[in-house]
């Protein structure tokens, strides 16, 4: 039998602050203490902070990253997956995940948010956007408080 690792995608910018860096880096080291694979963008930032985090508690970090070199990838992805894409490897990011933890980010983690939100992935938030829709609160994003709170809620909507 082929043991199916748990994948949860860690989303957010490549340009973050000092506080959100240190919430992925967190949420990295809480992921690969479960004995769950990260996956994310692969480049710097909010990415490069979770892999870090994952890669030195002794988890498994993977980058679909955008471009044409694996060289691209910050140096803690473990297994680079170079699509060539741009930004279309948003889809591929949280596409390959049984969740996504967002932390702080632009209009590519909105994207990577909207995917995964269409395709029932479950979406955790650390500091990240909001939404609305004519007015009306979209309660969809569940809010969490801290790395462990947003790795445990992961954890506990992913579909069975």
């Amino acid at each position: 039998m082929i043991h199916k690792t748990t994948l949860i995608a860690v989303i957010g910018g490549s340009r973050a602050s000092a506080a959100e860096l240190k919430m992925a880096e967190e949420v990295g080291q809480e992921l690969a203490q479960r004995g769950v694979a990260l996956v994310c963008g692969g480049l710097g930032g909010v990415m490069e902070a979770a892999c870090r985090g994952a890669a030195n508690a002794g988890g498994t970090t993977i980058g679909i990253l955008p471009g044409d070199s694996r060289h691209d990838a910050n140096q803690y992805v473990q297994i680079p997956i170079v699509t060539g894409l741009g930004y279309a490897r948003n889809v591929i990011v949280v596409k390959s995940a049984q969740a996504a933890i967002a932390i702080g980010g632009s209009y590519g983690t909105l994207s990577e948010l909207g995917h995964a939100l269409q395709n029932g992935i479950p979406v955790i938030g650390l500091g990240t956007w909001s939404l609305s829709k004519k007015g009306r609160t979209i309660n969809d994003i569940i809010p969490a408080d801290s790395a462990a709170d947003a790795v445990n809620k992961a954890l506990d909507y992913i579909p069975d």
